[in-house]
């Protein structure tokens, strides 16, 4: 149930407020909390020089520091502590806080709970960026006032005094911010689930209630969107307290969105022809169709085959960077799950040359070499988890006694240099990595801009 924002200005006023995390959305966070008249703390385990200006600038604005390795020591004298999405809830700093009174939550909690437009959610393991953005796009194309946010990089609750109610917001939710959510948007979306981040999740289990969350506490007026094509998605609907609607690329449904033949459709009328769109790869209809299912009370059919005709996509996903020599390259920087790394591959008419590997989720990765060999030309492995991946296609070729060509990189720089010397006019070139990057970059998107500057320094 949504709250009047009055009530935590009042509520907040003087209190002693911990933000752990000094990030993307809690920058802008710790700057509203003091606007409000609140007493702020950040706590961080960079250094001061790691975090360099910003810890300056916080400073200087009256915030009290607590960085580097032990920072996490003692969190019972707050009132309030607004942690960062990563962070597991029941680490024992947030615990023995609890144990004491304070009242521990999040950025996007607290937006949820005080927000006074209509919210749209957006989870999954894949497609969540790319369903959010065109969500939002639409109603851009609408005519609403739009907003869009959360784990897409955009912090908003520091703007929640800005959004009027006649507004629409769209956000895409980790399972990481969902897994502490004791509160539900209006329209929830889930585009798939399949193992992901099982190197911060205690199990499979956890992340898909974590997932879950999204729709746990909705009203019986409110909307949940379904990929009834995935297993456990499609398992979930008779847990919705509210509405259903799926979508489906495998079967014509009687309600929902589905693909009939070569036309997108919602509720039984086109949108648009499958040549029509730009987007690459089946997994992108199904991003399309989930969107037209959360939004088809809100806006009209023109505005979905508008955006569904026209949108390109988003940097870092089956990104076009330039062709050399008759080979094509693309970056593919978002896939950090083997799941992600195929629907990709599946989207491409011939075997690629790819190029993947880096930070370990503790996922394995039988499932790409099973579904994504044939797809596979020649494998550049790099990072963490390169003998990893390497070893499940070994595995996979003694029992299948299929062959794929693999090159180990120590670099990116290297990877590239050695998917272009085995490169053919005509082949394709992909950063598909099936990982995530904390063990080379600090993100995904300063792995694909390096690969994108490596192809165009070629």
């Amino acid at each position: 149930m949504k709250r009047n924002f009055d009530d935590f200005k009042q509520f907040i006023k003087c209190k002693k407020i911990g933000v752990v995390g000094i990030g993307i959305s809690n920058k802008p966070l710790i700057d509203f909390l003091l606007k409000l008249g609140a007493r702020v703390s950040a706590f961080d385990k960079k250094s001061p020089d790691e975090i360099g200006e910003v810890a300056r600038e916080l400073k200087e604005k009256d915030v009290d520091l607590v960085l580097g390795e032990k920072y996490l020591n003692d969190l019972s004298d707050f009132d309030v502590i607004f942690k960062t999405p990563s962070m597991r809830i029941d680490s024992p700093a947030f615990v023995k806080a609890k144990e004491k009174g304070a009242y521990v939550t999040s950025e996007m909690e607290e937006f949820i709970r005080y927000c006074p437009a209509k919210i749209y959610g957006v989870t999954g393991s894949d497609g969540k960026t790319t369903t959010t953005t065109l969500m939002y796009s639409i109603l851009k194309k609408q005519g609403y006032k739009s907003w869009i946010g959360g784990n897409i990089g955009t912090p908003l609750f520091s703007k929640v005094e800005e959004i009027r109610p006649d507004d629409r917001v769209v956000i895409e939710l980790s399972s990481f911010q969902l897994m502490t959510m004791n509160i539900s948007p209006e329209v929830a979306v889930i585009t798939n689930v399949s193992p992901n981040h099982l190197d911060i999740h205690k199990d499979m289990e956890e992340y898909i209630m974590a997932k879950k969350n999204i729709f746990k506490y909705q009203s019986n007026s409110d909307l949940l969107v379904l990929n009834k094509d995935n297993e456990l998605t499609n398992s979930m609907t008779g847990e919705a307290l509210g509405k259903v609607k799926q979508f489906s690329i495998k079967e014509k449904l009687n309600k929902g969105g589905y693909l009939n033949k070569d036309s997108l459709c919602i509720d039984g009328d086109e949108v648009c022809k499958l040549s029509e769109i730009k987007l690459k790869g089946m997994h992108n209809v199904e991003n399309l169709l989930a969107a037209f299912c959360a939004l088809k009370d809100d806006v009209n059919i023109e505005s979905m085959r508008e955006v569904a005709t026209t949108f390109s996509g988003v940097e870092h996903r089956c990104e076009f960077v330039r062709e050399i020599d008759g080979v094509k390259y693309y970056n593919d920087s978002i896939a950090s799950s083997p799941t992600r790394t195929l629907a990709a591959l599946k989207a491409f008419e011939k075997p690629v040359i790819l190029i993947a590997g880096g930070y370990d989720k503790k996922i394995p990765f039988d499932i790409l070499a099973e579904e994504g060999y044939s797809k596979i030309k020649t494998l550049v492995l790099i990072g963490a988890t390169k003998y990893k991946i390497k070893e499940a296609f070994e595995n996979l070729e003694l029992k299948k006694q299929v062959h794929i060509p693999i090159i180990m990189a120590n670099s990116l720089v290297e990877a590239v240099n050695s998917a272009r010397k085995v490169s053919r006019r005509g082949d394709v070139v992909t950063l598909s990595p099936a990982c995530a990057s904390f063990d080379m970059f600090a993100n995904f998107e300063i792995r694909g801009n390096m690969f994108k500057e490596i192809i165009n320094r070629m």
